[in-house]
């Protein structure tokens, strides 16, 4: 039976080739068409067709629509399961009032149940994965080492299937399987499927290393690629290039302890970003008065990525999600702003930042007070704490304050990669060398007209090792982005405990070997070799 892929591409790409591929109907292409347009050698053809299918592979990053609980976007977007897990951790305080436990995030910010096979909010995170998986494996399914050969095109093409299967598979170890390096090394790891077939045969679960052994070849096959193609780090922030698949690659390097290939993959990265975000673009900056602010995202390089020279992969006004800026603005109509579901700083974290550290303006050191928002005419109170990091009034291009939705985003930037390679540093025994890293963000996160900032010089790392140092900064300077705190708490084997701070509302513990997912309950009853965690 000819298996079909439906609506590869809108019905206007088909109809114009369809007499060269005698498609019919226009919007349907058969594998066996795909196949023979590629062995043929026809350069406009293949790009038409292999393009749609490769022009859809970032769009893996910045995702919508995820099945599994319902409609809420907190729940159908990577960037709402990013802001679930920044919930589910020490640095991130959720609102100022009690009873915040029942509202949005609420339950995550409860540290409520969120591991087991049969809990909804589990198996978003698993459907979201595999997606990117069988989204790049339908691609990867036609680029044979054969048929790619030296063609630049598809080598291009395979790179960016091969980079999202891996970051699937390496979504996929961070939330279902514990720490490689805190016991997970010797567990169980994840199904490998390298060809996507709606009726191909259910898999057991490789082992841990044998899944990361997937996911290293497929980056570095892809590094290779790119590099072949003469793709390295390109203008184009929507691209899945050579900044992407290395950034990837150190990611899952610092999970599993490969230090060498980390300090690789970051040294090529940040040979290409030298310039991070100045005082002036880093977080919101009110330009009105106390009671009537004005923060304007075009500014903000955590909103509009025309400001921000460290972002690797982003996405911009249309294409761009825009839930996370919903869920952190502080001034937004959304689940940040009204509703008083404040994203804020626990106060520990906060007395840890220096006074000559302008990332410590970036939350409000007193309460803002009551602020009028400007759909529903609501007044709610902002205490002190909140963020400004994601701040804004207004949208980018518009001076209407209803439209301050309208934001970019991004999803991986320099300063990560800094730390990555302080980190990797460290653990090679290269304490000069880490220290040196660490004071290139440092210095450039010190206040205009004070004197640089060293780890030597910095208050509250005096006496910490060098390790502990770079947990720190991370803790810092990647404060509500991305879920990094609990993936880093995971890895670093860092318990939930909030006990002894002022702000937090729930005070509770949590363990760090509660923080892995079990497989979820549609696997162990549709794959009879499936083993639960």
């Amino acid at each position: 039976m000819k298996k079909y892929i439906i609506a590869l591409a809108a019905t206007a790409i088909f109809s114009a080739c369809s007499d060269k591929l005698e498609i019919t109907p226009p919007n349907n292409i058969t594998d066996e068409q795909i196949q023979k347009l590629l062995a043929s050698g026809n350069a406009d053809a293949i790009k038409l067709v292999m393009g749609s299918m490769a022009n859809g592979m970032p769009q893996q990053f910045n995702v919508s629509g995820i099945s599994g609980v319902g409609t809420a976007d907190m729940y159908t977007s990577n960037q709402g399961l990013d802001m679930m897990r920044n919930l589910e951790g020490n640095d991130v305080v959720l609102g100022d009032i009690p009873g915040m436990s029942s509202g949005v995030g609420g339950p995550e910010y409860g540290m409520d149940n969120f591991v087991a096979a049969s809990a909804t909010k589990n198996m978003v995170y698993w459907n979201y994965a595999w997606n990117c998986i069988n989204q790049a494996n339908k691609m990867l399914n036609f680029l044979t080492d054969e048929i790619v050969g030296s063609n630049k095109f598809l080598m291009d093409c395979k790179a960016r299937g091969l980079v999202v299967r891996a970051h699937g598979y390496n979504y996929l170890m961070e939330n279902y399987q514990d720490a490689y390096l805190q016991g997970g090394k010797d567990k169980l790891g994840i199904m490998l499927y390298d060809k996507f077939s709606p009726t191909q045969a259910s898999k057991p679960r490789a082992t841990a290393a044998e899944t990361y052994a997937f996911i290293k070849k497929d980056l570095t096959d892809a590094v290779q690629l790119l590099t072949s193609a003469g793709i390295g780090h390109t203008a184009e922030l929507t691209d899945i290039d050579l900044g992407v698949a290395n950034f990837l690659l150190a990611r899952v390097s610092v999970w599993t302890g490969d230090w060498n290939t980390a300090l690789t993959a970051s040294d090529n990265i940040l040979a290409n970003y030298a310039t991070l975000m100045n005082q002036g673009q880093y977080g919101g900056t009110n330009t009105g008065t106390a009671t009537e602010p004005v923060y304007l995202p075009e500014s903000n390089g955590f909103l509009n990525n025309a400001s921000n020279p460290e972002v690797i992969l982003g996405f911009p006004v249309g294409q761009a999600k825009t839930y996370h800026a919903a869920y952190t603005n502080p001034f937004g109509e959304g689940n940040g702003g009204v509703s008083r579901a404040y994203k804020r700083i626990d106060n520990r974290l906060f007395d840890k930042i220096a006074p000559n550290d302008f990332r410590k303006g970036n939350f409000m050191a007193e309460d803002f007070g009551n602020y009028t928002y400007p759909i529903n005419k609501t007044v709610a109170f902002i205490p002190k704490y909140t963020n400004t990091k994601f701040a804004a009034t207004h949208g980018i291009g518009s001076t209407n304050k209803n439209e301050v939705g309208t934001v970019t985003c991004y999803y991986m930037r320099a300063s990560e990669v800094l730390l990555m390679k302080a980190e990797a540093q460290a653990q090679l025994g290269d304490e000069t060398g880490a220290k040196a890293t660490l004071n290139k963000l440092l210095a450039a996160r010190t206040k205009t007209g004070a004197t640089a900032l060293t780890v030597d010089t910095y208050p509250s790392m005096a006496g910490l090792s060098t390790l502990q140092m770079v947990y720190l900064q991370t803790r810092i300077e990647l404060w509500g982005e991305g879920g990094r705190e609990y993936y880093n708490n995971k890895r670093w084997n860092i318990p939930v405990d909030r006990t002894s701070s002022t702000n937090h509302q729930l005070k509770v513990t949590y363990p760090v070997a509660n923080m892995t997912l079990q497989i979820p309950e549609s696997e162990m009853l549709y794959n009879p070799l499936a083993v639960q965690n």
